[in-house]
């Protein structure tokens, strides 16, 4: 039980229901839905496309999502609805340009969005309400406007030499010529116009009419290769999660090209360690913590990719042979040099979760990756269009190289772990890169440290960028102090790392517990 003395906030309980996300109107409107008789898939839809309105930096139409959901006494689905590079994407092609590498804000970021077409399925197949039901709360903010909130305008204003450099980003998204500031009235009318025929129409007014022409043309015209079958033949997929124990618990991820992989990586690494010691603030923690995701990591940028066009070796990844090796070579008192691992035989984001009053748990992630994707915005449609092209790397040679229709590595990584073979904590971190170390911090907080959902969340993290250590402000500075001795270079960092949501399913009293991330505008709410 955290200390009532100082600043928090309590997790949140209840025994019906139970959503948490990281906006307040978003929570709302996921709540309004279970109440009126929808299930967690319908809130969870309900609830994301309301961020792809009021956390625009975050989220949006224009990008991918990612789910898991599971069920009392089942295994858990896992979906993946990320978008493809275009069909002449070649790396040949790339090279007759002298392109050496994927910029941020060129149309050869932009991946065909997948998540109108992953909503359109996973309501299909698992929801009980339309898209205009779902859609609604969406479309009235879009239209009618809504209240710009403290990180959503913090986020805002650190972007706007990037939202300056397109037509449409200037247009929609710096009303004014500057960001909008904490407390305005922002209206979206185009996007609320494209919402619009979404729920009229469904998937198919997105991908093969009139605004997925605006998209084609608005990419075609500063040198796209994107053309319209890109976007009608853009396909949602169910596959099979990977998981790992952990302390008791199971933790299920997306396989790739999914970089869910790194926290069944770290965790084993860790398992096999043993105690990360009795205090969760020690540098020792957090260089254990470090050293793992280092190696875990750099497994992921040497072989994750595309599993239908590339062999991916996921049990090799895995295997008992990687972490043993792995585990050599860390040292509990000072940074390694991490040298090539050995090799087989042979990014910005909205998450937020929802359980509803049958047990079923939704893990739904849904981003544009860097803040406002691309920066590319379509000017009719209101479209902020992704930067998952970014994901790609152009050396033929390389798993990961783009092709076309082919997936990009992802960073999006929905969570779910059970006990005892049912559901107990379905979760996730935001944050690109972060988000399997978020994973890890999560389960290590709750199951080494005995955390409850609120206080694992709140937990200060560290995380590496390049050769640095990034150590959020609220870190003791023991920590960086420590973690300097033992060969990081160990800096604070203004921006905290990502932001979470976790809804836990305590079987035993039949208590849903709602955690939201305090780094976030959000909140969890039940009944």
């Amino acid at each position: 039980m955290r200390d009532f003395a100082f600043p928090g906030r309590s997790a949140v309980y209840a025994t019906r229901a139970m959503c948490a996300t990281s906006h307040p109107l978003a929570t709302m409107a996921a709540i309004e839905q279970l109440k009126s008789g929808g299930n967690a898939l319908d809130a969870a839809i309900a609830a994301t496309a309301v961020m792809c309105v009021v956390e625009p930096a975050m989220t949006g139409i224009g990008g991918d999502c990612f789910a898991i959901i599971a069920k009392p006494g089942t295994r858990p689905v896992a979906f993946n609805a990320s978008g493809r590079a275009p069909k002449a994407a070649t790396p040949e092609w790339y090279a007759k340009q002298g392109i050496k590498s994927i910029g941020m804000q060129t149309p050869h970021a932009v991946t065909v969005p997948g998540a109108i077409d992953g909503w359109a399925t996973l309501l299909k197949d698992y929801g009980t309400r339309s898209f205009a039901d779902v859609l609604a709360r969406a479309i009235e903010y879009a239209e009618g406007g809504f209240i710009v909130a403290p990180r959503v305008a913090w986020d805002w204003s650190k972007v706007v030499e990037k939202l300056s450099v397109h037509p449409g980003a200037r247009q929609h998204l710096l009303p004014g010529g500057r960001a909008p500031k904490l407390g305005e009235r922002v209206k979206f009318p185009e996007l609320g116009k494209t919402l619009r025929a979404i729920a009229a129409k469904g998937r198919d007014a997105f991908y093969t009419g009139e605004i997925a022409a605006d998209m084609v043309a608005e990419l075609k015209e500063i040198g796209g290769l994107h053309t319209m079958e890109d976007f009608g033949s853009q396909s949602a997929s169910y596959v099979e999660p990977i998981k790992v124990p952990y302390r008791g618990a199971d933790l299920y991820e997306l396989p790739p090209n999914n970089q869910g992989i790194v926290a069944l990586i770290m965790l084993r690494v860790l398992d096999r360690l043993g105690s990360l010691g009795s205090d969760p603030l020690s540098w020792e923690r957090y260089h254990v913590m470090m050293e793992a995701g280092r190696y875990a990591y750099q497994l992921r940028d040497t072989y994750v990719a595309d599993p239908e066009m590339a062999k991916v070796p996921v049990e090799h990844m895995l295997s008992d042979a990687m972490i043993d090796e792995i585990v050599s070579r860390i040292d509990r008192k000072k940074r390694s040099d991490i040298g090539p691992l050995p090799k087989p035989a042979g990014t910005d984001t909205i998450y937020m979760t929802v359980v509803d009053g049958n047990g079923m748990a939704v893990s739904f992630i849904n981003s544009v990756f860097s803040a406002f994707g691309s920066g590319i915005v379509t000017r009719k449609t209101g479209i902020v269009l992704q930067n998952r092209g970014q994901g790609f790397v152009l050396d033929p040679k390389h798993l990961n190289c783009i092709a076309p229709g082919k997936r990009p590595m992802h960073t999006l990584v929905p969570a779910m772990a059970y006990k005892n073979d049912q559901p107990w904590l379905s979760f996730g971190v935001m944050g690109a890169n972060f988000q399997p170390m978020g994973h890890a911090y999560v389960m290590t907080n709750m199951l080494d440290y005995g955390m409850d959902p609120q206080a694992a969340l709140d937990h200060p993290r560290a995380f590496f960028e390049g050769d640095e250590i990034k150590v959020e402000t609220s870190m003791p500075k023991s920590v960086l102090d420590g973690l300097t001795a033992a060969g990081h270079k160990a800096v604070y960092t203004e921006a905290p790392w990502g932001g979470g949501q976790i809804v836990e399913m305590d079987r035993a009293n039949g208590v849903l517990i709602g955690a939201s991330d305090p780094r976030k505008d959000g909140m969890a709410a039940g009944y």
